[in-house]
């Protein structure tokens, strides 16, 4: 039997759906909602709606390309399959593999911050354990790994409706200064909400991830797409009713300044020890650390099987059925990237490439739908969803190039 086919179809659009929002939410509102609060302020939760409508138009996209494709290596087939350019599909996948390394690395420097309410540890020692135990559990078995990601997902789900819960029971809305959240037409306001959807748009990084474990996906045409668009419905109400409950509880420049931002808000609306809420905070962390590790590891998995890796990135344990280089690769990648950069300039770096690879997958499309190539595909979009999704996408890579100079 091809080593390819040794992957096992364990994969329910629930499980998925689960994969989806665990990376999306751990990579997300509690790591990042202080650091929105610092560049956007009383605007961070209009920032995180305006980051969801560039990222719609992508996930849109992907939708239909992972319908048409339902296979690993997910962008870097996709660039094959649009430009037949094996060099573009090498860089798009390595651009996609450093994205989601570095989107993991952020997320164990976020387990740092909330890890530290519990104990005091050197924070290199922290990252070591967490990476070399999420690197076992993503090399057991894919079926076990989901699972386990799934219910900490379900997990972070209730740690977010808990902060939903106190903030609507225990904030006086009838004092509120409602202006502060209205955005004036000023250029300077526009460019402040701008640059906090950059970063607020880290935290919708994960949709993409889901096409990368589509050959353990049960029916992928039908259950890719749908897994996109119902991670990315759920997990944008839970980030605007969050962020929005926030920066009402705790100034923003206050907020600005926290590890472990929901911790603090937690301890402001309820005026308990946030035992509770930083457990479940470094559950989200966690989570969305393991997700990275087997969407990296797929990656490579699915890019060695089409000749852009090296093949022993393709092997696969004949007792796990799990790709256990890729996966060790990739952990060891994350673990050098947690300890060398600060977490703000990891999330910058991630939504660098995820806006150039973005862009990329929206132009692969517009050019695959011309062919006219026939396809299986379950979803077709208009035309115009994936151009609209190539200019959002160049405007905010544009606007972040510019920021830097």
């Amino acid at each position: 039997m091809n080593e390819k086919n040794l992957l096992k179809r364990d994969i329910t659009l629930p499980l998925l759906v689960f994969y989806g929002l665990g990376n999306i939410l751990g990579a997300g509102i509690y790591v990042l909602v202080g650091k929105v609060a610092s560049i956007s302020g009383y605007l961070t939760p209009l920032a995180f709606v305006v980051a969801c409508i560039v990222v719609l138009f992508t996930a849109l996209s992907y939708s239909e390309l992972s319908s048409r494709f339902p296979y690993s290596a997910g962008e870097a087939l996709y660039a094959k399959k649009a430009f037949n350019s094996k060099f573009l599909s090498i860089a798009i996948g390595i651009m996609i593999a450093l994205s989601g390394i570095l989107s993991s690395a952020t997320i164990v420097n976020g387990f740092n911050g909330y890890i530290s309410t519990f104990i005091n540890l050197p924070t290199w020692i922290i990252s070591i354990f967490l990476i070399s135990i999420l690197c076992f559990t993503a090399i057991i078995g894919i079926a076990k790994s989901v699972k386990i990601a799934a219910l900490f997902t379900i997990i972070e789900i209730f740690g977010l409706l808990i902060i939903v819960y106190y903030g609507l029971n225990n904030i006086e809305f009838s004092v509120i200064d409602y202006d502060k959240f209205i955005p004036s037409f000023e250029i300077n306001t526009f460019y402040v909400i701008t640059l906090g959807a950059f970063l607020a748009f880290y935290a919708f990084i994960g949709f993409e991830d889901i096409v990368n474990v589509a050959e353990e996906v049960k029916n992928p045409s039908y259950t890719l797409p749908r897994a996109i668009i119902i991670s990315l419905v759920v997990s944008t109400i839970l980030y605007f009713l969050v962020a929005i409950i926030s920066v009402i509880t705790i100034e923003p420049s206050i907020l600005a300044t926290s590890d472990a931002p929901l911790v603090d808000v937690y301890k402001t609306l309820t005026s308990n020890e946030p035992v509770l809420i930083a457990t479940i905070g470094s559950f989200a962390v966690i989570n969305g650390a393991l997700i990275q590790i087997i969407m990296v590891s797929r990656l490579f998995y699915g890019m060695a099987n089409n000749d852009l890796l090296p093949k022993i990135f393709g092997s696969v344990n004949k007792k796990t059925s799990t790709p256990v280089f890729s996966t060790v690769v990739a952990s060891v990648l994350i673990l050098i990237f947690a300890l060398w950069l600060p977490i703000i300039t990891l999330a910058s770096l991630t939504s660098f490439f995820i806006f150039i690879v973005f862009t990329l997958m929206n132009i692969a499309l517009i050019k695959i739908k011309k062919s006219n190539e026939s396809s299986d595909s379950k979803i077709d979009f208009p035309i115009i969803i994936p151009i609209i999704g190539t200019i959002v996408n160049v405007v905010l890579l544009v606007v972040q190039i510019i920021s830097l100079f």
